[in-house]
């Protein structure tokens, strides 16, 4: 991996860049809905009527990333990373210039499509998994996806405390909800700039794939049509809802059980991404080294599972603290280590179009909890996280059957892609 260490500290960076990005919005988007000053939705709109505009907002991005992740992950087989690598970073760029104007402007059909643009082109991951797939071996694989995850923790780490900072005009007079996004475009161009020269192309033998709109819907068919991939991206969909329902529904239970300000959510988002980058990028290494995926995950979906009840124990800020690690753990360890058995199924000539049919999946798990979690809502704050804890704990059930420490994992036939 020596030769490698350029090739993978570039896609770190550029990892860290995006989800730095990424992470500026979360403490500006809800206030887009929620919050009287900063709000573009007439006041005639009730507060149900508010949450499932936000709810369809939050959707919009996974619903056409399940559209467009598979294709750019088919593209980026047939002509490189790096070249499917620029048009998903510009699409995104666009995306946030657009966001910026719909605020200024207070347009909310241009924010939705603002949402829309770089979901379909954002599928820049399953590109990235696919590099890192080009420069790893099965047994490097847990620890370079790692790699990944921890460029993510820092992008979470960072990313929310900027964005606080740059909406509030109390900082600086002209900060407004808008400035988060102009900086975020201009630090994405910076990204297309930084892949442009830096970036190198990892893809060993390009392969003709079948591209077309309704890819998503055929790696549906393809996932469970067959045995090997019906059952690993059947543990996918299940984590992926699961830790949506979670990630998506926690803000509100913060806010409604222990009446969290915007700022005290990005202080506990942060706290939580400090852990996840430690664990995936000193735990995860170390784990690989001793330890197959297969071996780790038995264990690690289990602990994410309990994670998530654990954290509805606490009473106190002290506690809520204290427990919130435990989330961060056992995500950080069960994340590269699942991506790297997803690889592990398909050739080396079929990374990108197996990690394409992953994102579809994890696409499509990012869909449903917005559409009825308001719902789970009505009936107990916590009652969303109670779910994707269940759900968490029934992909593991199906993971321990089909994919335990005893089983073996086989490469799919070429045929089946």
């Amino acid at each position: 991996m020596k030769n490698n260490r350029s090739p993978l500290v570039t896609i770190f960076l550029t990892v860290f860049i995006d989800m730095l990005g990424v992470g500026i919005i979360i403490p500006v988007l809800p206030a887009l809905f929620f919050d009287p000053e900063t709000s573009i939705i007439s006041t005639t709109f009730s507060a149900d009527q508010r949450s499932l505009l936000y709810g369809a907002l939050l959707a919009v991005f996974p619903l056409l990333q399940f559209f467009g992740a598979p294709m750019l992950g088919s593209l980026s087989d047939r002509y490189g990373r790096k070249p499917v690598l620029l048009v998903s970073q510009t699409g995104t760029m666009i995306g946030y210039i657009l966001l910026a104007l719909a605020i200024y402007w207070q347009n909310l059909p241009l924010l939705f499509f603002s949402r829309m643009l770089p979901g379909f082109t954002g599928g820049n991951i399953a590109v990235i998994l696919s590099s890192i797939a080009d420069l790893s071996d099965n047994s490097s694989k847990a620890k370079n996806f790692g790699l990944v995850g921890m460029a993510f923790g820092l992008g979470f780490i960072l990313g929310p405390t900027i964005g606080g900072i740059l909406a509030d005009d109390t900082v600086v007079s002209w900060f407004s909800a808008a400035t988060p996004f102009w900086f975020t475009a201009v630090l994405t161009l910076l990204n297309v700039i930084f892949v442009i020269v830096a970036f190198p192309e990892t893809l060993k033998k390009r392969r003709e794939t079948k591209i077309n709109l309704l890819t998503g819907f055929r790696n549906l068919a393809l996932s469970f049509g067959s045995p090997n991939l019906r059952r690993i991206f059947t543990v996918v969909l299940l984590l992926s809802l699961g830790f949506t329902f979670f990630t998506q529904f926690f803000a509100v239970y913060l806010i409604q059980d222990f009446a969290y300000s915007e700022k005290s959510i990005g202080l506990l988002f942060g706290w939580v991404g400090v852990w996840l980058a430690i664990t995936q990028g000193v735990i995860v290494p170390r784990l690989s080294k001793r330890y197959p995926p297969q071996q780790i995950l038995t264990y690690s979906i289990l602990g994410l599972s309990a994670s998530l009840i654990l954290i509805l124990i606490p009473n106190n800020d002290l506690l809520l603290y204290a427990l919130n690690p435990f989330v961060a753990l056992a995500q950080g360890i069960t994340s590269p280590n699942l991506t790297a058995t997803i690889s592990m199924q398909a050739n080396e000539d079929q990374q990108g179009e197996i990690l394409g049919i992953n994102q579809s999946m994890q696409s499509l798990g990012q869909l449903i909890p917005p559409l009825i979690g308001g719902y789970l809502i009505t009936i107990n704050t916590s009652m969303p996280i109670w779910v994707g804890s269940g759900l968490i704990l029934l992909g593991w059930v199906v993971f321990v059957v089909f994919f335990g420490p005893n089983k073996q994992s086989n490469t799919l036939d070429t045929k089946q892609l």
